[in-house]
């Protein structure tokens, strides 16, 4: 070791340094007393400034996202008086760009060196997209399976008005069950990538068929979209849609009630496939403006998004007709 430490004086500030950028680690220094911020190349990269003769924590003010300015402020003020290690994640916005710092540092400015506070910078963008992403992963789901505690509750509500006896009942609530079970594994991926999920209609058609009564009130459900091929992911996101609606119509709509029929009607505009999702006969739907709930969001974003399309509402006395556009080879991816 003394060997190598005569051989090479800066060994150990080298390879500490090749360490630190290793880590993504940018290290910077604050004068508690002149405000005056210090910080490697690193860090001038990380808040994308130029270096520059005087820089301060106001300036880097400037570029921590608006709605956590006051807190970091707040925050690098109180490590003055906080004893031991701190560590403070807050957005910056540059442009458009948003990006996640990890400020740490130790506190308590009591017998500093020089009125030096000292700590480090880290870029923690990739972690908090990716907790984020799981969040709204566990959000999903919880909405998924409220959906399906609700659709179970009206599947039983839809059966018992078209059953003669406890006997019937249980027979048609399992048929339903085991055909919202087949839905489900109709939009499931295909082992092997091999092709086509399903037909348009087929989804359609499988999706819905434990909404039609079987009963007095057979065939409230029409469907008649154009015969082409869904791809296996935009499968999956046009089931969601369809469950999200079918949810929503059983709650509120035309499936809600005994005279309630609903029509899925398709043709081919351009290059784009239309499908109107029409209401009748359901209880009257006041709209109160813009859909706020997770659920809508969730369709939008859906149909948006992974379905590359858009979707609008119209309200009325005798239903909601709800238009859905999407891109014939998006729908067929």
């Amino acid at each position: 070791m003394n060997g190598i430490e005569t051989e090479h004086p800066e060994w150990g500030f080298k390879s500490l340094r090749r360490a630190v950028d290793a880590a993504g680690i940018a290290l910077w220094s604050w004068n508690v007393d002149t405000d005056r911020f210090k910080m490697d190349p690193r860090g001038y990269e990380l808040w994308a400034l130029a270096p520059q003769e005087l820089l301060t924590f106001e300036h880097l003010s400037e570029k921590i996202h608006p709605a956590d300015r006051d807190r970091v402020r707040a925050a690098f003020s109180a490590t003055r008086s906080v004893v031991g290690p701190y560590e403070i994640d807050f957005r910056t916005l540059v442009g458009e760009e948003v990006r996640w710092i990890s400020a740490r540092g130790q506190g308590n400015d009591e017998d500093i060196e020089h009125r030096m506070m000292t700590g480090v910078f880290l870029d923690v963008t990739g972690r908090k997209q990716a907790e984020e992403s799981s969040e709204l992963l566990a959000g999903e789901m919880s909405h998924r399976v409220k959906n399906l505690l609700t659709v179970a509750s009206g599947l039983a509500r839809i059966t018992a008005r078209s059953s003669t006896s406890l006997e019937d009942m249980t027979t048609q609530l399992m048929h339903r069950l085991t055909a919202l079970d087949r839905a489900h594994d109709l939009v499931r991926p295909l082992p092997g990538h091999q092709g086509d999920a399903a037909l348009l209609g087929d989804i359609f058609a499988v999706l819905l068929a434990p909404y039609d009564d079987q009963g007095a009130f057979a065939g409230r459900v029409r469907i008649a979209v154009p015969r082409m091929g869904v791809g296996e992911s935009s499968a999956a996101s046009l089931a969601l849609v369809v469950h999200e609606l079918a949810t929503n119509s059983i709650k509120y709509g035309a499936l809600s009630v005994d005279q309630g029929v609903l029509d899925i009607s398709g043709c081919m505009v351009g290059d784009h496939v239309r499908i109107n999702w029409t209401e009748h006969g359901g209880p009257e739907v006041k709209h109160t403006g813009e859909q706020k709930g997770y659920g809508s969001k969730l369709v939008r974003r859906t149909v948006e998004g992974p379905l590359g399309g858009s979707i609008g509402y119209e309200w009325s006395a005798s239903g909601v007709l709800v238009t859905l556009e999407v891109h014939a080879e998006r729908l067929a991816s």
